[in-house]
């Protein structure tokens, strides 16, 4: 029995970078052995098991075989005669595909190490086009390597390119498509993630909503970075700076869907676009089955980031009615759920710094609604009550209460910017 780290820990670990998982590959035993030794077995396709105190993943030596369509359709074969360099020509990407043995010696029968001096993302052999999540794992890792420079080898996007032709992604299982997806909003820039899939066809396919921004114009005075796509991907970065939250960067990535339905005859103006696009939103966390808060958050981003921004003038002067205020906090469940505004606030700035030259401007607008909502949920419901309202004339008064703290705010606001943010800090 011989024992060999791979995969991404050899590969962190040679970039100088810190690995987070530890993924061995146990040859020349058998299940039976790895039992003896007390590993517990997880895996049903292909013999997997935990070590006994780690609990870190060993996996017996394996070689796959297509038998079907889709990413699930493999014979595996583990036996004590597969070699170390069987399993490797198996993985997606030669910087994936090399081995370190137990005195720390490299195992790279591939040539990964040289990938990795040269920033390349190569294909291991033509057995990666056998499985077509490998092109969303491509471009995964193209997001998450892009900040040490590595880019796409030509044969490979080819070889993706035609993966996605063959039609073969149609076969994928929505929650591995979302599985990947959530990775890469992980990372430092998760455009690359979309840029790469865009440039071998399979943003058209996946994700038509976002494919259908291409060259869609938007007003220039605002919008100096270009079309809808551009500014997408620019917002989808923006978020990745400002939340480490997946749903923040998603809420960020969906909010113009709407703006990619706008007849053409009314470009560059998109009014209306805001509501237009939920329902573009609510059909594409069906159609990936998100996690109901993501799909929500994503929802109210779309449904009122316009509004949000008009909510101060460019001079920093309160915008909108009383009523008006009040409408956006109870339409984003800000007076139940505060936490989930200072998201749907986050995405909105990462809205209006994705743009060419406003990267790094102020948005007031996040301290003035978080101060909005402050304002509003300081009623006081007894004071309410004992005015004598009863039934439904209850909810009228604890709305024109919330309205009366929104003006006192809106007039404090307005003449005191500067003193109203220290105080903010301190009570939010």
């Amino acid at each position: 029995m011989q024992i060999y780290l791979v995969g991404g820990a050899v590969r962190d670990a040679l970039l100088g970078g810190k690995a987070y998982d530890h993924d061995w590959v146990v040859v020349g035993a058998t299940p039976e052995e790895m039992l003896s030794l007390d590993y517990q077995q997880v895996g049903k396709d292909f013999p997997v098991f935990l070590h006994p105190e780690s609990k870190e993943e060993y996996a017996l030596a394996r070689t796959e075989r297509k038998a079907g369509v889709g990413y699930h359709g493999f014979e595996v074969f583990a036996d004590p005669s597969v070699t170390l360099e069987e399993d490797l020509i198996r993985r997606d990407l030669t910087i994936n595909a090399m081995a370190q043995d137990s005195d720390g010696n490299i195992i790279d029968p591939y040539s990964g190490k040289q990938d990795l001096d040269n920033r390349i993302l190569r294909h291991v052999s033509d057995a990666f086009c056998e499985d077509p999540l490998r092109v969303l794992r491509v471009a995964r890792f193209a997001a998450k390597l892009a900040p040490y420079g590595f880019k796409l080898a030509l044969e490979t996007k080819a070889l993706m390119t035609e993966m996605v032709a063959s039609g073969e992604l149609q076969d994928l299982t929505p929650e591995r498509v979302w599985q990947e997806v959530y990775k890469a909003l992980g990372a430092a820039t998760p455009s690359v993630f979309f840029e790469v899939l865009d440039s071998v066809g399979a943003v058209e396919i996946l994700f038509p909503e976002l494919f259908a921004l291409h060259d869609v114009t938007q007003p220039e005075k605002y919008h100096p970075e270009g079309d809808v796509w551009i500014h997408t991907m620019m917002v989808l970065d923006a978020a990745a700076k400002l939340s480490p939250s997946e749903d923040v960067r998603y809420a960020a990535l969906v909010h113009d869907l709407g703006k990619g339905i706008t007849p053409k005859a009314l470009w560059p103006s998109h009014k209306g676009h805001e509501q237009a696009g939920v329902p573009l939103v609510k059909a594409l966390g069906k159609r990936y089955r998100l996690p109901k808060k993501t799909e929500i958050l994503a929802e109210k981003v779309t449904e009122y980031h316009g509004l949000i921004h008009q909510g101060l003038t460019a001079d920093g002067q309160p915008h909108l009615k009383p009523q008006t205020f009040l409408k956006v906090l109870k339409g984003c469940a800000a007076l139940k759920n505060p936490e989930g505004f200072k998201q749907v606030l986050t995405a909105c700035e990462a809205d209006a710094k994705g743009r060419l030259g406003f990267e790094e401007r102020e948005y007031p607008q996040k301290n003035f609604w978080m101060g909005l909502l402050d304002a509003a949920i300081r009623i006081n419901n007894q004071e309410v009550l004992a005015t004598g309202v009863q039934g439904a004339e209850i909810a009228l008064a604890m709305e024109k209460a919330r309205i009366d703290k929104i003006k006192i705010f809106i007039h404090t606001y307005a003449s005191n910017k500067e003193g109203f943010t220290v105080k903010l800090a301190k009570s939010l």
